[in-house]
């Protein structure tokens, strides 16, 4: 399997998929699954041309099972070193949930001279923890639950999650596919539960405002509205507003992941913001 070795001995599986000298567009995934969470995407931009890349983070997937480095600066630095590695130039960078918060910081940190282009989907920034400074954030409490419900029984929770909020399942007349709740079920357990344990403080705690004020490519913020997971109101629209010149798109009704269960409208509007 394709992977890279980091400067601290971590093993990062990728994907690298297509003509090496189209347009690379480098996929960056949501906890705790992998880079197979972005099949729909593959497959669509693959057939379109392009080079599509993806990779599984630090802890998750095919990647090693380290017990440490769990944070938004190794998780961007990882990347940095896929990137470096295949010498990609031009990319649109494009991050889904906690891998929103990886895409953006990657590309603030690391991606200078290298991403054209941002994309931001249903993702964590700016910060999802309930502080003083951002009261429309949800309480620790709920991501102390999260903990609590992982440690206790990570089989049980990685069903649960995308058997209800994580794809809307739970919504009257939801069209419930057991397949998807399955296939995210195996990727979440194919990571390690240390990595995911940490990996919520990561996604929850992490402030992005400086990283949005700092974004100087083109970016587009997409959202489904009824996201449980990253609610909307304190997502999208203040990034938006941070990032200058970013363009929002909101989709009434759709859920957190979105980019499997309405995937023809998420890759018509992903192709459309790529070739303009």
């Amino acid at each position: 399997m394709p992977s890279i070795t980091t400067k601290d001995g971590v093993e990062i599986f990728y994907k690298d998929w297509g003509p090496k000298d189209a347009t690379p567009l480098v996929f960056h995934h949501g906890w705790p699954l992998s880079a197979d969470d972005w099949d729909a995407q593959l497959l669509f931009f693959l057939a379109k041309g392009y080079r599509v890349v993806a990779h599984d983070r630090r802890g998750h997937g095919r990647s090693s099972q380290v017990w440490d480095g769990h944070d938004m600066d190794h998780y961007a630095a990882d990347v940095a070193a896929v990137i470096e590695h295949l010498d990609l130039k031009g990319t649109v960078n494009i991050g889904h949930s906690t891998g929103g918060g990886e895409a953006l910081h990657y590309t603030v940190k690391h991606g200078k001279g290298r991403v054209a282009k941002l994309v931001l989907i249903g993702a964590v920034p700016p910060l999802m923890l309930k502080t003083e400074a951002n009261p429309g954030g949800l309480p620790l409490e709920v991501f102390d639950g999260f903990r609590a419900a992982l440690a206790a029984n990570r089989a049980q929770f990685f069903l649960d999650v995308p058997a209800g909020p994580f794809y809307g399942f739970n919504r009257e007349g939801a069209k419930v596919s057991q397949g998807v709740i399955e296939n995210w079920w195996r990727q979440g357990m194919m990571g390690g539960a240390k990595a995911h344990y940490d990996g919520i403080k990561a996604f929850s705690e992490t402030d992005f405002t400086e990283d949005l004020k700092a974004v100087d490519v083109p970016t587009l913020v997409m959202h489904g509205d009824d996201d449980q997971i990253v609610p909307f109101a304190d997502s999208a629209p203040l990034s938006a507003k941070l990032v200058a010149g970013s363009v929002l798109k909101v989709y009434e009704g759709f859920p957190h992941g979105m980019c499997t269960t309405h995937a023809e409208v998420i890759n018509a509007d992903l192709l459309a913001f790529i070739e303009s």
